[in-house]
């Protein structure tokens, strides 16, 4: 059974490519929407930079987001909380 390893603080994403966020250079990310309409994450390369991808969460659900260290991610909506995770066996 794979467990998760809180590496960081929760905190809500950030809601403008400006202010988007590594969450402390994690590379992977645990995402939950809290709200209860589908909510878009964006991956850049940094700040405001190139975009990497995008996905959409279902309300009330959690995602487990694997990026480099370096990306950086926002969201639609303030409600979508990230902390940086790893994994343990």
């Amino acid at each position: 059974m794979a467990r998760t390893l809180l590496v960081g603080a929760e905190i809500p994403c950030p809601t403008n490519a400006g202010a988007a966020t590594s969450f402390t250079g994690a590379s992977v990310v645990r995402l939950i929407n809290t709200n209860g309409a589908i909510q878009k994450v964006t991956v850049l390369e940094t700040q405001s930079g190139v975009g990497v991808g995008s996905m959409t969460i279902a309300p009330n659900s959690v995602e487990f987001l694997e990026k480099k260290s370096t990306q950086v991610v926002f969201a639609a909506s303030a409600d979508v909380l990230g902390t940086q995770v790893g994994y343990t066996a």
